[in-house]
């Protein structure tokens, strides 16, 4: 949704093109970003995507858009930044990137300004650019609208919804009028997405709901969920079920408690508004269908784009509805099927290995999975303890032993709290004469644990605040004091790119720092993190032995899943941290391990997959 006022901010990456349009792009992004003008690939992006969005908000031709919309995928997803090309003009060598485009990079770093962009931003209304957060209106839609009816603002698009002018438009009507004018009032209460752990919630409970219910052959969430996306749009739900049964299964589906309005019902998909305002779409697909049709709608749109090629380059389509044939003219045969029992059937058909959902993003999955039968990634059972987490000592709600006991309850073997430092003063952050009465407390709680043959430990740690020049929060002489240190950056985020890499730079490679904590300092959907490009701090990471935490807290989920690549190729160790502020914290341990997954790290890069005893000892080795 569009939050006036925050114009410094981007909004979240989307699944694709397509489902970002569901947010105010990114008029967010001001026109030059940062004075030096050392853009990020992330910057670069941003604005290529609000190019092509704009472009289709203006009536332009859709091949145009397009190719900023690949432009911008590209460039997000590489592995180096951006500007290291610029001086050498080389833009054009990235696969994908053309002169005019590559023109507009260079005319960025050049000037601060992408000229086509500047023009774009006069000729579209920020008002208009608004519409594309009603449910159901795109580009084309909103265009049209626009054009026709020559209205740019939401009230009067309110007000032409209520005259009957919209319904009166070719191919509207006054049902579309209604949608319009409900999903307005829904937009200015709701944003359009939500975090990872509330979809999560409502899609078990949706599946609770229908699982066991007569007819019911097979069913599984699929789309962004299933994919363990950071944030979710429409929340999806597939079921394989015969035609005779799917009627029941609406009229359960639509009428559940849970359910506030009904957006829309056919024969195949029925959609619904939750209490939560949130979009669940429920799809009923014959069972034979239903492998193909779950490998479709989990996504990514990018991966499916690989696999139909791949599909057509060894004489078959596949589609929604299966694998077929081709006929001699290069058509789908349907009259040829191809069978398959399974999603890992219709892989293998391909010439691949089953390829876990969280993976399907077109980041070298097809390659990895063509060559190798599985990949390596943590499980949610593997992790032994927990390593950044408070207590009432700052701005925890429970005690140490309360933690710990906590944790115990959950099976982990070890508890790394990390309150606060002195300089987060806002959150009660330990002086260091507090400090050394917290590791009096610890020691005896683990005297207590010994004494009663629970092999159970609390290591003694400190989540210190990174200053401003990249320096820990307290003297060497009580760094050393503690088992581990989580070092993290809470304030001056928005300090130059440049300032913030040397400030991350210095923190790693300090031989006091185990984990650098929660690296960007996003809080999704409510404030983006830093405009530091990453990849470095990752080599440098890497080299010195520090791990970068990937925090589980909903809220972050930050290292972010997307230099996973990076993190592989450099050999980068993390921790997933769940952040916990309370014992119910703890259970967030589980959408960290989803984006570490995503991440695509094994359980040998997971620090705290190690024992007690091993996790002491990695301890001892680092200081």
């Amino acid at each position: 949704m569009y939050f006036e006022g925050f114009i410094n901010e981007f909004r979240p990456v989307q699944d694709s093109i397509y489902e970002s349009l569901l947010y105010l792009p990114s008029r967010c992004v001001p026109e030059k970003l940062q004075s030096d003008m050392n853009y990020t690939n992330k910057d670069i992006a941003a604005l290529l995507e609000e190019i092509g969005i704009l472009l289709r908000l203006d009536g332009a031709n859709d091949f145009k858009a397009i190719a900023f919309d690949r432009a911008a995928r590209t460039i997000e997803s590489l592995d180096e930044p951006v500007s290291t090309l610029i001086d050498d003009r080389q833009v054009t060598n990235i696969k994908g990137i053309g002169k005019s485009i590559a023109d507009d990079i260079y005319a960025l770093f050049e000037t601060g300004e992408i000229p086509a962009l500047i023009s774009l931003r006069k000729k579209v209304s920020e008002d208009l650019v608004r519409w594309l957060d009603i449910s159901g209106m795109g580009p084309k839609k909103v265009y049209k609208i626009h054009k026709e009816l020559g209205i740019t603002t939401l009230e009067e698009l309110k007000a032409k919804c209520e005259d009957g002018s919209v319904a009166s438009l070719a191919g509207m009507g006054a049902k579309s009028a209604e949608k319009i004018l409900k999903s307005i009032a829904w937009m200015e209460q709701y944003a359009e997405r939500c975090r990872l752990d509330e979809a999560q919630s409502i899609a078990d409970r949706m599946l609770a709901l229908l699982e066991h219910k007569p007819g019911v052959k097979e069913i599984s969430v699929a789309g962004s969920i299933r994919r363990n996306l950071e944030t979710i749009g429409d929340i999806d739900i597939l079921v394989g079920a015969d035609a005779s049964d799917a009627p029941a299964l609406f009229e359960t589906f639509t009428s559940d408690p849970g359910v506030v309005e009904i957006l829309g019902q056919g024969e195949t998909k029925s959609s619904v508004r939750t209490t939560e305002g949130r979009q669940v779409d429920l799809r009923i697909v014959k069972p034979s269908q239903f492998p193909a049709a779950l490998m479709y709608f989990t996504g990514s749109k990018e991966h499916n784009v690989a696999l139909r090629q791949r599909a057509r380059d060894q004489g078959m389509a596949l589609n929604e509805y299966g694998l077929f044939k081709l006929d001699e003219k290069g058509s789908t045969d349907f009259e040829k099927p191809i069978d398959y029992t399974s999603e890992a059937d219709i892989y293998k058909k391909l010439g691949m290995s089953w390829v876990p959902p969280e993976l399907r993003e077109d980041r070298g999955e097809v390659d990895f999975f063509t060559k190798n039968e599985k990949a390596d990634l943590v499980e949610l059972s593997d992790i032994q303890g927990v390593l950044h987490a408070h207590s009432t000592w700052s701005d925890g709600k429970y005690s140490i032993q309360e933690m710990a006991d906590a944790c115990l309850d959950r099976g982990y073997s070890y508890l790394g709290l990390t309150d606060h430092s002195r300089t987060a003063a806002y959150a009660g952050g330990l002086d260091v004469g507090r400090v050394q009465q917290q590791w009096k407390e610890i020691d005896a709680i683990n005297e207590k644990f010994a004494k009663n043959g629970v092999n159970f430990r609390v290591f003694k740690g400190i989540e210190s605040d990174i200053l401003a020049d990249g320096s820990l929060d307290y003297s060497d002489d009580i760094l050393k004091g503690f088992d581990f240190i989580i070092a993290s950056v809470h304030f001056s985020l928005d300090m130059p790119a440049e300032k913030m890499h040397e400030r991350l730079m210095r923190a790693v490679e300090n031989p006091y720092t185990t984990i650098l904590g929660h690296p960007t300092g996003r809080l999704l959907l409510k404030r983006d993190g830093s405009k530091v490009d990453l990849n470095p701090i990752i080599e440098a990471a890497a080299k010195a032995g520090t791990a970068i935490e990937i925090n589980a807290n909903p809220w972050r989920l930050d290292l972010d899943w997307r230099y996973g690549n990076k993190a592989k190729d450099a050999g980068l160790l993390t921790a997933v941290c769940p952040d916990a502020h309370s014992t119910e914290g703890i259970d967030d341990m589980q959408f960290g391990v989803k984006i570490a997954r995503k991440a695509k790290f094994d359980k040998a890069r997971v620090l705290n997959t190690k024992s007690v005893d091993e996790i002491e000892a990695h301890f001892r080795a680092e200081k």
